[in-house]
């Protein structure tokens, strides 16, 4: 399909009239543009951030839930799902990049365009939801490390957590890319704060090995494996990835394309592994922390046991962690939900609304006096049957060369992507049935 409409054309020869660019959006430039007499690998440096965005979505509070009490409850038996998790997620975040850079449409737009109306707007109003999940989880927990950090109480952190959300978001105004730095910085604290608490919690490498062997222990240890996926392969960043590749660098023909591709797999593979052993470093801390001792199912409960078993500084590099993946997590779904909303249904509100309209649920359940963790769990399951809607059209499109031109997955690709897909829907049915059955 050639996406013409209110479009500009860019390019010539091979793929001239396919790569498009939707008038005053962004700040494209062309391959050679980007870089410029650069050598070696240097060439990439234009193409890194896109999947430090995406891969916040990956590090967030619902993250530190499911892991902790992964870890506490189940000590490192669940490693593996951690690894797989993230072995998925590169897959995905990879579709949706190429999805982007093929078509120069993000992948809500790609949706709109192929199939009915009726099915974008459905579309639009399940990523509402999703986006209200995720910024629940993500709020809450920023708010819950200014609480833990700095002892203030909830409803004050909430209100400075509402108030740093903003400045961020501030920095799009500059454009994406001052917007990819700070969220890189932050994620980069995060980093710090979990490679020195493992080094005080100091796990045997022998069990922790062991946890890279597939098994489970019973069905509560299903239920958190499908915790863990839901906390980890986020429905909004498959969205947003293609959103910020799509307009990002611009190829003139299809060997410009597949290396720009190619330097954004390098983007994702950095990112997506930073993200990765993040989460595995979480759930590790607290099986050679709690397992054994307690099972931790409240985040505030983590950070005082975390100061008792190890030591004060371990607690605060905890809180530092959590607060710094809230505030970057909160931004990028804000910025999720505006790209879905322009892709689905073509309108658009200002970003800094829909940031005071998404925070409204997380600070009712903070003036409520709600059990925060508890939230952040809940959410984590409401996400899980987000990712089969977002990962099955992105396999589809992604599949088509009539989409995709000389960017069309391979047949094993394919194959590959539609068994995660089956994996996930499977897991999010075990879900739905043991939440039915009570």
């Amino acid at each position: 399909m050639r996406y013409t409409e209110d479009v500009a054309v860019v390019g010539s020869g091979d793929g001239a009239g396919v790569l498009t660019i939707r008038k005053g959006q962004g700040q494209s430039e062309s391959f050679q543009q980007a870089i410029g007499r650069k050598k070696g690998w240097k060439q990439a440096i234009p193409f890194i951030g896109p999947a430090f965005v995406a891969a916040v979505a990956y590090i967030d509070p619902g993250n530190y839930a499911t892991n902790i009490q992964s870890g506490s409850q189940y000590g490192y038996l669940l490693l593996w799902v951690v690894a797989l998790s993230n072995l998925m997620a590169v897959l995905i975040q990879t579709l949706s990049a190429k999805l982007g850079i093929a078509t120069a449409h993000n992948l809500p737009e790609v949706l709109r365009d192929q199939w009915k109306p009726g099915v974008a707007v459905f579309y639009w109003i399940q990523g509402e939801i999703m986006v209200i999940a995720t910024d629940l989880a993500e709020f809450i927990g920023a708010a819950l490390g200014f609480h833990l950090v700095f002892g203030l109480p909830m409803i004050p952190a909430a209100i400075l957590t509402a108030v740093c959300a903003m400045l961020i978001l501030a920095f799009q105004v500059k454009g994406f890319r001052p917007l990819e730095m700070v969220i890189a910085a932050m994620v980069f604290i995060v980093v710090i704060a979990f490679a020195c608490e493992i080094f005080f919690a100091m796990p045997q490498m022998a069990p922790l090995m062991a946890g890279f062997v597939p098994q489970f222990q019973g069905v509560g240890s299903v239920m958190l494996a499908a915790g863990i996926l839901g906390a980890t392969v986020m429905p909004h960043a498959i969205y947003m990835h293609s959103g910020l590749t799509c307009r990002r660098v611009i190829g003139s023909n299809a060997v410009e394309k597949k290396k720009i591709f190619h330097f954004e797999v390098v983007d994702i593979l950095i990112a997506m592994a930073i993200a990765g052993v993040i989460n595995m470093i979480m759930l590790a801390v607290s099986a050679s922390t709690f397992h054994g001792h307690m099972v931790i199912t409240d985040l505030d409960i983590a950070f005082k046991e975390f100061g008792v078993y190890i030591a004060p500084s371990a607690s605060l590099l905890f809180g530092i962690g959590l607060l710094f993946a809230g505030l970057s997590s909160s931004s990028v779904g804000t910025l999720a939900g505006d790209i879905m909303m322009q892709g689905f249904i073509h309108k658009r509100i200002p970003v800094f609304l829909r940031r005071v309209c998404s925070m409204i649920p997380p600070l009712a359940v903070i003036i409520s006096g709600a059990n925060a963790t508890n939230a952040l769990v809940l959410s984590q399951v409401v996400l899980s049957f987000g990712i089969a809607l977002a990962i099955i059209p992105l396999v589809i499109f992604t599949s088509k060369k009539s989409i995709m031109g000389s960017l069309v997955n391979k047949r094993l690709t394919t194959i590959t992507a539609w068994g995660v897909t089956g994996v996930i829907v499977s897991l999010n049915v075990f879900l739905l049935t043991q939440i039915i059955a009570g």
